[in-house]
């Protein structure tokens, strides 16, 4: 019911905008969203000692889960970017957000974009053999 409502809600405010309601990409962020907020919710309750309202929130946070696409492991979610990094030829952290751009295109809602950023930036902080982007020649000249 707290799902049906919170896609409602959306829905509602989406068509006083002008909007015809809301699409699958901005059902999977509410439900990624009142995920984000049952974990911040379970920690605040542990940290207060109310270990039986944590774990009603850690039960709510698999519940939800259920809605949303499969989500990739963190090895899948590595080979995935490296796989991106090479298809759109990133030479540099200038090309993050292609790189960003083309994994939410392709996986929605499947693996956790702050984590695959910060993966492709490692990825682009080496030219492959190690060395920093800053320590090879074309940096330099930037």
């Amino acid at each position: 019911r707290l799902v049906q409502t919170a896609v409602k809600d959306r829905e509602a405010a989406a068509r006083e905008n002008g909007k015809d309601g809301v699409g699958e990409a901005e059902v999977i962020d509410i439900l990624q969203k009142m995920i984000r907020q049952r974990e911040t919710s379970a920690v605040e309750f542990e940290s207060g000692g109310q270990l039986d309202l944590a774990e009603q929130e850690r039960t709510e946070q698999e519940i939800i889960r259920e809605f949303l696409p499969v989500q990739l492991s963190d090895e899948e979610m590595r080979t995935i970017c490296k796989d991106m990094v090479r298809e759109i030829d990133a030479r540099g952290l200038r090309d993050i957000g292609r790189c960003m751009s083309a994994l939410k295109s392709r996986y929605p809602g499947q693996m956790d974009f702050v984590q695959a950023s910060c993966l492709v930036k490692d990825m682009l902080r080496t030219d492959g053999n190690g060395k920093a982007e800053s320590d090879t020649p074309d940096a330099a000249k930037e």
